[in-house]
């Protein structure tokens, strides 16, 4: 019997080494089928350009095929009435003149001729229903914000004519509230109401400007009056066909004056009441 199991134990042994050694061959083998295969292909590739580039193209092909697909853009389509909002026209369709004044303008502020096209054809449209000279109006606009209709001061006046829009609130309502004051054309009306009143009230174009800038009460304005007046002057020469040099630098943007020294109570209670009707800018 121990004969028998000893016999059986030998075979099985045998039988192991047969098949590992068996498989050692095989592998053996087919690696070097493999590798044989490799060199082959290898010198057919460098003998074939032609069959090294499809076969790259192929290798491509595939590679590209396994690539996950990119995500999906968001949706971000334009609106097709945007144009309805947009404050732009033409220089080309303004009248000679308009268009001088838009072209100079561009030039001299850096800004876009388009939005100042409209801005210009805006303040012929109001200069004529005002009796107020259109340059002038572009003038105040030069000299407040340099035509940033999103322009803000310290003290809070806003947009292209520099409304003090916590003072003169009501009179953007009928356009649906205070923040339409960032709308060009909707500030430029506004600020045109203000220095109507305060030309009214004044009695003359300097003092009204005075007011304009609050400095009604003040001995000094800042040499704001005359900054506007300079710059409306040479928009004149503009119209006139004799535009000034563009090298001319823009007027820095102005102070608020402030007195030199702090009122009694009773002149600042004063001088608050005056600025009710003014508009304060930088």
């Amino acid at each position: 019997m121990k004969q028998a199991l000893n016999a059986t134990a030998r075979g099985l042994r045998t039988f192991m080494s047969d098949v590992a050694d068996g498989f050692f061959e095989i592998t053996h083998n087919g690696f070097a089928l493999v590798g044989l295969a490799i060199v082959f292909a290898a010198l057919a590739l460098a003998a074939r350009p032609d069959l090294r580039q499809t076969g790259e193209e192929q290798l491509m092909g595939w590679l590209q095929s396994r690539k996950p697909p990119p995500p999906e853009a968001p949706d971000l389509e334009l609106e097709p009435t945007a144009i309805e909002r947009t404050t732009a026209a033409s220089p080309r369709e303004l009248p000679k003149q308009q268009a001088a004044v838009a072209y100079w303008l561009s030039k001299k502020y850096r800004v876009a001729a388009e939005p100042l096209a409209a801005l210009v054809s805006e303040a012929y449209d109001l200069g004529q229903r005002t009796k107020l000279d259109p340059t002038l109006i572009l003038a105040i606009m030069a000299v407040e914000s340099s035509f940033n209709p999103f322009a803000q001061s310290q003290v809070g006046a806003q947009g292209l004519m520099q409304v003090m829009t916590r003072i003169h609130g009501e009179k953007y309502e009928s356009a649906g509230g205070t923040l339409t004051a960032f709308d060009p054309v909707t500030n430029m009306r506004v600020g045109v109401k203000v220095l109507q009143e305060c030309i009214a009230r004044a009695g003359s174009l300097e003092g009204g400007l005075r007011f304009y800038v609050g400095a009604a009460n003040l001995g000094d304005d800042g040499g704001y009056a005359s900054k506007v007046l300079a710059e409306h002057e040479r928009l004149r020469q503009v119209v006139a066909g004799r535009p000034p040099s563009i090298n001319t630098p823009p007027a820095a943007p102005r102070q608020n004056p402030v007195p030199a020294a702090n009122p009694s109570p009773a002149k600042q209670q004063e001088a608050g009441s005056e600025r009710v009707a003014m508009v304060v800018g930088d």
